[in-house]
């Protein structure tokens, strides 16, 4: 999945530099010419255009430090940007999340591309779209050097040229030359696919077209891919420092003004959700609720085909946008799933044995923790339209954030004696009406296959 560009502190361990081949001449290769006996191979031409950016961009850019407040000890790193000439910068909210939570344990450095250092105050931040603005506590008198963002009308092109600045691994700013690749498909909210790559580091850092502006903020990128990293698009960033420019700066925790933001969003994803229709599985004997793809993927799986015992055909779909809070917590996601069971090989017993072991081994969280309260489970029997349902339902809620819960829905058919369905429904930081309303929603789903009935919508 994705996971954050910032850089945690301890990481960074060790670092190696692999060095390229130089170049070969395209007419040597047709002629089969061996390479020269002596001297170093050629070195590839520096991109003329990464480097005006970098030169024309680097005042504008810095580095991002959470400290202990103490003390000189780095917390995490990240990058960051001048908007404007009296000192506002955008970065990720992430960079600076333990200062919004815990100000009382943690303060803002800065450090320039051109070593100038600083203290920070937090005026803002948006948890939705991952972004933060800082601005320093003692801005010099004269202007800063600024970056302007790209009007939202001027579209990006799909190819276009595209750079990334930052500070990687903690070891120096840093150019990423790469290419725009429009929206991310099935995203909640919009984010730009970036073809190249983004380190740890340059979290909060800009990337700029071909005439300096900015385009997107470096946020996230693939653990399990080559060449795939995201980025906010600027508009979000543009919209931050536009109305909260003038903001009072952030001192005490900010534990209120994220519920606010996570309510927001969790009251938009509801609605989206349930605005949806259900797609079958195909399964012969029920409907069994499979969401849309609008913003989830489904991942499909099933036991080999000369597997003897218990035959399974199982369905994941999970949303790939989890909102940041804290080290310890993401939340603002869904996630529907089920497993198919045909167990004639097994005999009634033995499957009635497997099949309600399987139900007993779902996770559900247990004891609380530091975050969520201890889970209070309710399970029922429910008909739908005559198919008889084993449910459970558990809720725990966000110790913190106020008004919101974790729900995890576990189902499966009884009515039969060698099969059945087991589904779970997890609906993560919604409010405890929003919770049921999506329970609901996704019992509805449950029917006889043979039944074309409106609840599988």
């Amino acid at each position: 999945m994705t996971s954050t560009t910032g850089r945690r502190a301890g990481f960074l361990t060790a670092w190696a530099i692999v060095a390229l081949g130089g170049a070969v001449s395209l007419r040597a290769l047709a002629q089969q010419a061996p390479p020269a006996p002596q001297g170093p191979e050629p070195v590839a031409p520096v991109s003329a255009s990464a480097q005006r950016i970098y030169q024309d961009a680097q005042p504008a850019l810095l580095q991002v430090r959470t400290l202990l407040k103490g003390q000189d000890s780095q917390a995490s790193v990240g990058s960051g940007f001048f908007v404007s000439g009296d000192g506002h910068i955008i970065t990720n909210y992430h960079v600076v999340s333990e200062v919004a939570l815990q100000p009382e344990r943690f303060r803002l450095v800065y450090r320039t591309a051109q070593g100038a250092e600083g203290a920070l105050k937090l005026l803002a931040f948006d948890a939705i779209h991952d972004l933060a603005l800082v601005k320093p506590v003692d801005s010099p008198g004269r202007p800063h050097t600024s970056l302007r963002f790209r009007p939202e009308a001027d579209a990006v092109g799909q190819g276009e040229r595209i750079y990334s600045l930052g500070n990687p691994l903690d070891v120096g700013f840093a150019v990423v030359e790469g290419t725009y690749n429009g929206l991310v498909e099935r995203a909640f909210y919009p984010t730009i696919f970036f073809a190249g790559s983004l380190n740890p580091g340059v979290s909060g850092g800009p990337t700029l077209d071909e005439r300096g502006q900015v385009i997107g903020i470096n946020v996230a990128s693939r653990r399990d891919g080559q060449q795939v990293s995201f980025l906010v698009p600027a508009k979000f960033a543009a919209d931050l420092f536009q109305r909260a420019h003038d903001a009072t700066p952030i001192t005490t925790q900010s534990y209120p003004e994220l519920t606010r933001q996570l309510t927001v969003h969790q009251q938009s994803l509801t609605d989206r959700f349930l605005a949806q229709s259900w797609r079958g599985a195909g399964h012969a004997r029920y409907l069994i609720p499979v969401p849309q793809e609008e913003f989830m993927r489904c991942w499909g799986s099933s036991t080999p085909a000369d597997a003897k015992g218990l035959e399974f055909e199982r369905s994941d779909c999970v949303m790939e946008t989890r909102l940041f809070v804290s080290e310890w917590l993401t939340t603002g996601s869904l996630m529907v799933r089920h497993e198919a069971y045909d167990g004639r090989k097994l005999g009634v017993l033995r499957f009635a044995d497997r099949y309600s072991r399987s139900f007993a081994n779902e996770a559900l969280g247990g004891a609380g923790n530091k975050v969520r309260t201890a889970q209070q489970c309710h399970e029922s029997y429910v008909d739908r339209n005559g198919l008889p349902l084993r449910v459970v339902l558990c809720m725990s809620e966000y110790k913190k954030l106020t008004g919101l819960f974790d729900a995890a829905v576990l189902v499966a058919t009884v009515d039969a004696s060698n099969g059945g369905v087991e589904g779970r429904f997890d609906a993560d930081g919604v409010t405890f009406d929003n919770a049921l309303k999506l329970t609901a929603h996704y019992l509805e789903g449950f029917g006889w296959a043979s039944q074309q009935s409106t609840s599988a919508r």
